[in-house]
């Protein structure tokens, strides 16, 4: 295998976006790339976002990666490049027909290979013959059965037979509506391990299972587009605090280190936060409580304890960052309670 076959399988770069290889946690759907998914008819999706679609016929499965001139090709042509013209970042576009594919080849930065079509050989060599970057979702396999993980593979295995190792993996369930998706993260998981491909996970429309995935090992959150905010603000948040508790960094410039930085910080403030909730709470359920009530001997054990998982910081460093975190705490119990008492 060549170099850059390689590095595609770790990594795979979709426009200015790289997925896997140990990179951030991307959100596809929110404010990294955006995905497109066309109608059956090659119509423009609703709202300019995305549609359900419809599985591709037999009278458009010609398996040459062109489709036909003609009026859905017209169609769905119009509606990638007005995606297109709306949102400069990374675009993903999933074809409902074969015809779709050459409007995607034109405009789009990745094609997906949804659910409904990636149980047919020639319709994962069709999208894969586009040269694009494939996101390739476990689908459906006869009579609406989810594909097993060999099925899965199988497609890949269809993509790189037509020289094309750019796959990442998406795992939602085998559903061809992504708002139903429920993806199994232990699948998807076991899926990273045999192909060694960047993976993501489909969440639908429902941001709670982000935590969930990003611990899992999910390269990405694939979120439907017309999710509502909060299920993007669980997926922004998975990939930002979840992701810097759980995945190593190893950026090699000097914004991704502070973009790593910036995640561990968030990441940070999120258990600072927790962490004074807890100390106001022990502050009532001791017999003395403030500054008088300080117990240094398990103070100390607590830096013992933490030095341990951090042996480069050692007891000497961590001591006097724990003592500046245990007065902040002190002190914000303190204005609670006497703005408890004056009110």
């Amino acid at each position: 295998m060549s170099k850059a076959a390689q590095l595609d399988r770790d990594a795979v770069r979709i426009g200015d976006l790289v997925i896997g290889d140990g990179r951030p946690v991307v959100v596809i759907g929110g404010r990294d790339a955006r995905w497109l998914r066309l109608r059956g008819d090659g119509g423009p999706p609703v709202d300019g976002a995305e549609t359900v679609q419809d599985r591709p016929g037999d009278s458009s499965k010609d398996g040459s990666g062109a489709g036909e001139s003609g009026a859905d090709d017209s169609c769905a042509d119009g509606a990638v490049a007005e995606a297109r013209a709306r949102w400069a970042g990374p675009l993903l576009v999933e074809p409902a027909t074969v015809a779709d594919l050459s409007a995607v080849a034109r405009h789009a930065d990745g094609v997906v290979v949804g659910a409904a079509w990636a149980a047919d050989p020639d319709l994962v060599r069709a999208a894969a013959r586009l040269g694009l970057p494939v996101v390739l979702q476990r689908g459906s396999a006869r009579h609406g059965r989810p594909a097993t993980l060999e099925e899965w593979l199988a497609a890949v295995d269809d993509c790189a037979a037509e020289g094309n190792e750019a796959v990442v993996l998406c795992e939602s369930g085998g559903r061809g509506e992504p708002q139903d998706a429920a993806p199994d993260l232990g699948l998807m998981r076991a899926a990273r391990e045999r192909a060694g491909r960047p993976v993501l996970a489909g969440l639908g429309g429902d941001g709670g299972l982000a935590d969930a995935a990003v611990a899992a090992g999910a390269d990405g959150l694939l979120i439907d587009p017309g999710a509502p905010e909060r299920a993007l603000a669980a997926a922004h948040e998975a990939a930002t605090v979840m992701a810097a508790l759980v995945r190593p960094d190893d950026p090699e410039t000097l914004d991704a280190a502070r973009g790593a930085i910036d995640r561990v910080d968030a990441a940070l403030a999120t258990l600072l936060e927790h962490r004074a909730a807890l100390a106001g709470r022990i502050q009532r359920l001791k017999p003395v409580g403030g500054f008088r009530g300080r117990d240094m001997d398990r103070e100390r054990r607590l830096v013992a304890a933490m030095a341990r998982r951090a042996p480069s910081l050692g007891a000497g460093l961590l001591a006097p960052i724990m003592n500046a975190v245990i007065e902040a705490g002190l002190r914000l119990s303190e204005e609670r309670r006497d703005g408890e008492e004056r009110g």
